[in-house]
């Protein structure tokens, strides 16, 4: 018996097999932001903020699928914040998450403590030299722990080649300047 494969058949057949490639792609990994609210996070020496949408002063808040870095304002608290998961994470894993940088805008990723510049990299370094970031668009962090150092690239493009790491902490996000967002925050142990 032949069969004859009609373009409507063909195209239904791809949308499936592309929805099953995609949900592959991230096989193993747990997601530390849950898109809907800041479960999981909270400042160091505050209680943590499991089911609110928004942290104590408004410098993050959780806001379609994306946890939002907001802009600084001195009536609602102080300048430099740190937002941080409340479980720490040892041994080798890889971290992934995607962000999109306003205009100038400064933030940073921690990875058990030391920081990795998370900005408007083109405009507030200092990695002005990237050819695949792209600016006010998301852009992908991936960072590789082994044997506690840190491999880190921006879009493929490296970052931070040997960041040392020390044996365990939690993964953190920081409120400079300017909106960040943040989207997709997920890791996997190795």
């Amino acid at each position: 018996m032949r069969c004859t494969l009609t373009p409507r058949y063909l195209i239904a057949l791809l949308l499936l097999c592309s929805g099953c490639v995609s949900s592959t792609t991230d096989r193993g990994f747990i997601s530390l932001f849950n898109g809907k609210d800041l479960t999981g996070w909270r400042y160091k020496t505050e209680a943590p903020l499991n089911g609110k949408k928004e942290a104590s002063d408004g410098r993050y808040t959780a806001l379609n699928g994306t946890l939002v870095v907001n802009d600084f304002d001195k009536a609602k608290g102080p300048h430099l914040r740190q937002l941080w998961t409340l479980e720490s994470f040892s041994g080798n894993f890889i971290l992934r998450l995607e962000f999109r940088a306003a205009v100038n805008a400064d933030s940073g990723i921690f990875i058990r403590e030391p920081q990795l510049q998370c900005r408007d990299y083109l405009v507030a370094g200092p990695y002005k030299d990237l050819k695949k970031y792209r600016a006010q668009d998301w852009n992908s962090i991936e960072v590789i722990v082994r044997d506690g150092v840190a491999h880190c690239t921006c879009n493929g493009e490296i970052l931070q080649e040997a960041l040392k790491l020390p044996a365990t902490g939690p993964i953190g996000l920081e409120a400079d300047h300017g909106q960040m967002e943040y989207r997709r925050i997920r890791l996997k142990r190795l």
